[in-house]
């Protein structure tokens, strides 16, 4: 897996002093969100109250940047903790949406769905597993959720003491969260570090399966489902039935910056 130095500069964080403040924003009904194109970015929890480290700040401001240029529309979720700590650089997305737990109620009719902020296990989790939901009501079709991974947090929730990079993992979460007051608000990383911690492709690929939403509960069976981690092979997950299955694609990046640089994004979107 190949990862650029610009984005590995991402690594170490951003001073609490490089937050914006988006405090003047007025909320939408989730029944008056109405997504045109083919793609949106939504954007769960981004903020310190969470992630107190930052450390997903400039995947999450370079991803809403990249959607912004591309006319991509763009949700933001936030809960009822302090919006001061939300640390977006850009405060006037499309829609801002009340989610406590990551929850979405609106309807997501676009086929591509970018992910950053969030809380991986746990409200993004809640946010994907909505959107399949949505999906899985509508008709059959190929999709894809990209997650951008320098613009996610995770506390490491799904790696296992059994795993090889374990003992990695507890070192490098004890230097972050060192002496930190609040602890668990500095005790994440974004999924680009644990990308960086597990490092051999066959592991990482195994532990980005772990943390998928339940397709197997949500879609039918008849998809394809696909997982592609950067620049690796592309790993089937099922195989769907019939001569050309609906594919249901997850494709993890590491930061929207090599999307943009890479000109990769999918035609027909723009």
């Amino acid at each position: 897996m190949k990862i650029s130095a610009f984005v590995l500069l991402t690594l170490f964080g951003l001073p609490l002093s490089a937050f914006a403040l988006c405090s003047d924003h007025t909320l939408t009904r989730s029944q008056d969100v109405r997504l045109a194109g083919d793609a949106v970015l939504i954007v769960t929890h981004a903020s310190s109250n969470d992630d107190g480290r930052a450390a997903t700040k400039l995947g999450v401001d370079e991803a809403v940047r990249f959607a912004k240029r591309k006319r991509i529309p763009v949700v933001y979720l936030r809960d009822g903790r302090p919006v001061e700590n939300y640390f977006m650089a850009d405060c006037k997305p499309d829609y801002w949406v009340n989610s406590e737990g990551g929850e979405i109620g609106f309807d997501v009719t676009p086929s591509h769905v970018y992910v950053v902020g969030g809380h991986l296990e746990e409200c993004l989790s809640a946010t994907l597993n909505d959107v399949l939901l949505n999906w899985a009501r509508q008709p059959r079709r190929n999709l894809t959720v990209t997650y951008v991974m320098d613009g996610i947090f995770s506390n490491g929730k799904s790696i296992e003491p059994s795993d090889r990079y374990y003992r990695s993992y507890n070192r490098f979460m004890g230097i972050v969260a060192y002496n930190k007051p609040a602890g668990e608000h500095y005790q994440k990383l974004s999924l680009l570090e644990i990308m960086g911690l597990i490092v051999d492709d066959s592991l990482q690929n195994a532990y980005l399966q772990r943390v998928l939403p339940r397709y197997d509960r949500t879609m039918a069976p008849d998809y394809r489902v696909e997982l592609k981690l950067m620049d690796s092979r592309t790993r089937i997950l099922q195989t769907g039935t019939g001569k050309r299955p609906p594919v249901l694609r997850f494709d993890f990046i590491d930061s929207a910056i090599t999307l943009e640089n890479a000109n990769a994004f999918p035609a027909g979107m723009l």
